[in-house]
């Protein structure tokens, strides 16, 4: 494919997404992420492993130590399901961002219910690409399922150029057993999801990473059925 087409498709998908999450997406995952009894067993095993992964992710920076004094990226927020606790374990600021102005104003309207310190958070509405800024810890989670590998790959050396230390990523990965489900339409919730999801090579990631001089320092597999998700915690080496 041309490099003008293939610019227009990209664009084209992101917009995709974006309009998907800012209307029947954002009402679903809404529910999906939040403690509501109205969801299916799909979506239901979803929020199960998607807690899963936020759990660890906070007790790796919790193990870490020294959140007031850091600041991190929480680059496509959601409704605040990391970046929400992250504050009340006492981070010392972070930035959080979402592609969907809907996802970020309701992840504002939790942390004011919850009474976050004013300041300790900053949102932003924006796509993962218009992201800049330093940060001691840029987390990226379950958002590279709207990137084939190139683009996954070019954009964990974009995240990883704001770290300064560290960086925590999350990806559905590449195995034969998922690409052979995920073609069949058992992977994700087929007819209720209306973007693409993609499954990615974990070697390729651990590669784009290292080019920009960090080493995976820690890895978990989080599972339930419908969820898939490889995390890793990259440190600069």
């Amino acid at each position: 494919m041309p490099p003008e087409q293939l610019l227009e498709s990209k664009q084209a998908e992101k917009l995709e997404v974006k309009g998907y999450f800012e209307t029947t997406g954002f009402e679903r995952w809404n529910r999906i992420y939040s403690e509501s009894a109205d969801v299916n067993r799909v979506q239901r095993n979803i929020r199960i492993g998607h807690q899963k992964t936020v759990d660890n992710v906070l007790a790796w920076l919790q193990e870490q130590g020294g959140l007031e004094s850091r600041n991190f990226c929480d680059a496509g927020c959601g409704v605040g399901s990391l970046t929400l606790p992250l504050a009340q374990l006492g981070a010392g600021s972070i930035a959080a961002s979402d592609l969907s102005a809907a996802m970020v104003q309701e992840a504002q309207r939790r942390a004011s219910e919850l009474g976050v310190k004013p300041g300790q958070i900053s949102f932003l509405a924006s796509d993962l690409e218009s992201l800049e800024g330093r940060y001691n810890t840029v987390i990226c989670l379950d958002v590279f399922i709207h990137y084939p590998q190139a683009p996954a790959e070019e954009m964990v050396r974009h995240l990883a150029s704001m770290a300064e230390r560290h960086l925590i990523v999350s990806f559905a990965p590449y195995t034969p057993l998922l690409a052979l489900l995920k073609s069949i339409g058992q992977l994700f919730p087929g007819p209720s999801k209306a973007t693409r999801a993609y499954t990615l090579r974990e070697a390729g990631i651990v590669a784009a990473a290292a080019e920009v001089g960090f080493k995976p320092m820690r890895r978990s597999l989080n599972q339930a059925p419908f969820y898939f998700s490889r995390l890793i915690a990259f440190e600069r080496v």
